[in-house]
């Protein structure tokens, strides 16, 4: 879930930098004289109770050392003045850009988990860098931020257990496709005494079909479940779509070839009925080139721009 939680995090980075820099412009001191630490730490009071979602609040100086300890709910975050941190990302960034900023995930030294931090410098009335306020806050916390109605997230997690449960349904349909191809193998292709054409190909068809619901159930559960999104890449969903509609294709191709052996021994007054099965297959055959043309231009084009 790492993988789709990133990139839900591009996707809101904008709102919750304007969010996190809001609470700072709103709450904390600037370009006043004589600033002073007590009137940032009463400012990061005013923070606290706006927002219960962080892991630590705390205050740099100028040169990247904290001056103030962690603000913290959890006793064993507690602590950290005097710690340097101006070899961190959050901090030469706030500086040289002279603004709010927020930075991407990163493994925190307090939880061992994904988090981003925001920064913020403050300036006295002569435009001289006194402070930089930062706050560590949770990946996960920072999506329930953008993302804040509940409703939207339960339909999040109700749409991940639906494609769960369809690509488990689709998984059990290929396996049982798969069990009776081999099945059918197993009783009629093995025997020498029995030459039964029809139900060879009943098998192959059988197998056909169960590796395109396979491709279509990896594609599924890896795209909406696991979020492994790779919009870069033509192999991604639309290798799968062309494997799976070709294997579609397949499966009819061997169905009217078998049909026109059918009745071309048992009634040859129907074999146009498989003539036209193969003029369909034909059709989905130009069809399936002319999107796999479509992609590779569509791509072609998007390199080049």
């Amino acid at each position: 879930m790492v993988v789709r939680e990133i990139e839900q995090f591009g996707e809101v980075r904008q709102r919750a930098r304007a969010y996190f820099c809001y609470l700072f412009n709103r709450n904390m001191p600037i370009r006043l004289p004589n600033l002073d630490l007590e009137e940032i730490n009463n400012s990061l009071d005013k923070i606290v109770n706006e927002i219960d979602s962080f892991e630590a609040l705390y205050v740099l100086d100028a040169s990247g050392k904290q001056v103030t300890d962690n603000l913290t709910n959890k006793q064993k975050y507690k602590g950290g003045i005097g710690t340097n941190r101006s070899n961190k990302s959050y901090f030469y960034r706030a500086v040289r850009q002279k603004r709010c900023v927020l930075t991407d995930p990163y493994p925190s030294s307090l939880t061992n988990s994904l988090t981003v931090t925001a920064a913020y410098p403050i300036y006295d009335d002569k435009s001289e860098l006194k402070y930089v306020a930062c706050m560590d806050i949770s990946l996960k916390d920072v999506l329930k931020i953008a993302h804040p109605s509940s409703l939207q997230s339960m339909f999040g997690d109700f749409v991940k257990v639906s494609y769960s449960m369809f690509s488990l349904a689709l998984l059990m349909v290929a396996f049982l496709l798969f069990y009776n191809g081999i099945a059918s193998i197993i009783s009629h292709g093995f025997m020498s005494a029995t030459e039964d054409i029809e139900a060879m190909f009943k098998a192959t068809i059988l197998l056909t079909l169960a590796l395109a619901i396979f491709d279509l159930v990896k594609t599924i559960f890896e795209e909406e479940v696991l979020g492994r999104h790779n919009r870069d890449d033509v192999s991604g969903i639309h290798k799968t779509m062309v494997r799976f509609l070709g294997s579609i294709v397949i499966a009819l191709a061997i169905e009217a070839l078998m049909l026109v052996f059918k009745f071309a021994i048992t009634d040859p007054t129907h074999i146009l009925s498989a003539v036209y099965l193969i003029g369909g297959v034909s059709v989905l055959l130009v069809s399936l080139a002319y999107y796999v043309q479509s992609v590779s231009v569509k791509r072609e084009n998007d390199s080049v721009n």
